[in-house]
């Protein structure tokens, strides 16, 4: 799944959807001192209380906020072992094709069970599953066209699974106005906290207007911290490869060619270079969005674009060979350039750390100063500090 695909799914996720339309709710309680199913009910969501809707859809909405490679994850079923049961990827396709209400809690449940096996949960957790149809229409919308953009469609059956922790509510003082006295609030029921769900999950994923049952979309508790138990242990996926670790894989090739060394100016070209494929990549897109990735060959152009010396094709799949002992391996282009990562580029020095823009690395580089390094930086107009305009000491020659 690309960034605009999970946009529009979750934008679908609220009242009275038209595209999105949710058939059964099913939601387990589990208790954290047994690590066993305490409560279990199965609901038919349209016949909710409106305000029980919203609270649910927003806990869907917030399973797949996040960022492709830093919060949600495409993950790839691992093939079952000869003799294996409940196997994830079977129970949520069966889950999809069964009409029966009761088969299908019944897998749900046994996918339940295999997220409390041997995991120590600090709180009671609640875990959710719905199932309902995916509309999505199947060409954009032209004003030429006698076809309205909702007329043709592919629709497609999916489940979202999610896990929502549970608090105790705060003892307070309370004034009781039957009594007329004041007291100790008596409230014990647990608190579900719908809108901060610690993990959850999608099935099938969807891809250029096609479920794809041999992935699921993961949705991790913290960006950059994926859950490899739950992916491999509940899941039954695939290792996975974040966006932070696919950033240090680049600077590592990137150093196995060039070494450790390397001016502003240059790094700010490569970062640029790469920016610019993303770009191309997103314009010569049709319908559909195209990831830009980064194999050897276009780390070996963007290097020489970057006025690198000594660049060769050989450096480069050795480089790749040296970091990941696979010539062939591509890493997505958004996850090398801090554009794309994070707001700013950090510098660290003894002295301080400084933060810029990566457009702005440009303007800064190294120099020596009366015999000392200095960090150089060039700006437009006048500096302030603590709200006084910075005078010009001497000039550099």
């Amino acid at each position: 799944m690309n960034k605009k695909e999970i946009a529009a799914i979750r934008r679908q996720f609220k009242v009275n959807a038209t595209k999105l339309k949710i058939a059964d709710l099913y939601t387990i309680y589990i208790r954290q001192e047994t690590n066993e199913i305490y409560y279990e009910e199965l609901r038919s969501f349209p016949f909710l209380e409106e305000e029980q809707q919203e609270l649910f859809l927003t806990n869907f909405k917030k399973v797949l906020g996040g960022k492709l490679d830093e919060k949600l994850f495409e993950v790839k079923f691992q093939y079952p072992e000869e003799g294996q049961v409940d196997h994830t990827q079977g129970l949520l396709y069966e889950g999809l094709r069964t009409e029966e209400t009761d088969v299908w809690t019944d897998y749900m449940q046994r996918i339940a069970l295999k997220m409390v096996k041997d995991t120590p949960f600090e709180k009671d957790m609640v875990v959710t599953f719905i199932r309902g149809n995916y509309n999505k229409p199947t060409n954009r919308y032209s004003e030429e066209s006698e076809i309205h953009a909702n007329d043709e469609v592919y629709t497609t059956k999916f489940i979202l699974g999610s896990i929502s922790p549970t608090e105790l509510p705060k003892k307070s003082l309370v004034f009781d106005f039957v009594e007329r006295e004041f007291k100790a609030s008596l409230i014990v029921n647990p608190i579900i906290k719908l809108e901060a769900p610690i993990g959850g999950f999608l099935f099938p994923c969807f891809t250029d207007n096609a479920a794809d049952v041999n992935h699921v979309l993961y949705s991790a508790h913290k960006a950059h911290q994926p859950d490899m138990t739950f992916i491999e242990n509940v899941l039954n996926g695939s290792e996975i490869v974040t966006a932070v670790e696919e950033k240090a894989v680049f600077e590592e090739v990137v150093k196995a060619v060039i070494g450790e060394e390397v001016n502003s100016r240059t790094l700010a070209t490569v970062y640029d270079e790469i920016n610019q494929i993303i770009v191309a990549e997103e314009e010569n897109e049709q319908e559909e969005e195209r990831v830009a990735m980064l194999d050897s060959r276009a780390v070996e152009v963007v290097l020489r674009a970057s006025g690198v010396e000594d660049v060769t094709t050989e450096k480069v799949e050795q480089a790749f060979k040296q970091v990941v002992d696979d010539t062939k391996y591509e890493m997505k282009a958004t996850s090398v350039v801090p554009k794309y990562t994070s707001k700013s580029i950090k510098i660290n020095t003894k002295v301080a750390n400084i933060s810029v823009s990566p457009q702005d690395l440009k303007y800064v580089k190294q120099v020596n100063y009366k015999g000392k390094p200095c960090l150089l930086i060039e700006v437009e107009e006048e500096t302030e500090i603590e709200g006084f305009k910075l005078i010009s000491e001497e000039s550099l020659d």
